[in-house]
């Protein structure tokens, strides 16, 4: 079977501190090859790039989780970018996210900051790792309307309408294991084409089970789930979604 790709972890989270080599290793065991590892603020992204020295498998990327309402982080966040561009495979994690910001003006600052982000993208030409929970569809019609070009809409909430014009865009769904338990996500998948589909776990939360530590070997869930709904072999999902990620993040797997 082909080989697996994480693509949107928090390994640098606190909860990994104690096992993360133990961590990586089940990840390994269970064929996923490599792992993505965003970011939520500038400690995290240099957290990931130190990690990801002592950890081959790790792929870091840099981004401003989108309830930081704070230009000048957005702005230090950037400039971090542009500094290490070289070592990030990815700006993320970066977006909207319209259930933890209520206020419309806060909303403005987020679109503004993601509108920043984009254009950051597509001056050093790294995908985007992206947020939008509950505001799918603005997500979308941001991304569109800045001309975003690599794009990964990680965990999306949203309903299979307002993905698809982001699917017409050629844009990404990575899809976490707590598909086994949300129907959305099982409804998503359903409508979406396997072309679009990545796997992520998005660790350590959205596992298969709410109450326990979510790990990257966790991959294999969302993969098998995806089979399932499909109707597809698993080895022919783990094709297609190898093949879906060299053709995001380039072929650096």
């Amino acid at each position: 079977m082909h080989p697996l790709i994480d693509t949107h972890t928090h390994l640098c989270d606190d909860s990994f501190d104690i096992d993360r080599s133990e961590v990586i290793e089940r990840a390994r065991s269970a064929g996923i090859k490599r792992i993505i590892t965003v970011s939520e603020n500038v400690e995290d992204a240099r957290r990931n790039l130190k990690f990801a020295g002592k950890h081959p498998e790790l792929l870091p990327a840099a981004g401003l989780y989108p309830t930081y309402l704070d230009f000048d982080a957005a702005e230090g966040m950037r400039n971090f970018i542009r500094r290490k561009q070289d070592q990030l495979v990815a700006i993320g994690e970066v977006g909207l996210d319209y259930w933890a910001v209520q206020d419309e003006g806060e909303r403005d600052v987020q679109r503004r900051i993601l509108e920043a982000f984009v254009e950051l993208s597509l001056e050093l030409g790294l995908p985007l790792n992206v947020h939008s929970r509950s505001a799918g569809r603005h997500a979308v019609d941001l991304l569109l309307k800045k001309g975003a070009k690599r794009v990964q809409l990680h965990a999306f909430d949203g309903k299979a309408g307002a993905a698809q014009p982001a699917v017409e865009a050629g844009f990404f769904f990575s899809v976490p294991p707590s598909i086994k338990r949300s129907r959305q996500k099982q409804k998503l998948v359903r409508q979406l084409p396997l072309s679009c589909l990545l796997l992520e776990t998005d660790s350590p939360v959205l596992g298969p089970d709410p109450e326990k530590r979510n790990e990257p070997a966790n991959a294999v869930i969302a993969l098998e789930m995806i089979a399932e709904i499909k109707g597809f072999s698993k080895e022919a999902v783990a094709e297609a979604v190898y093949g879906n990620t060299r053709q995001l993040y380039g072929q650096i797997f």
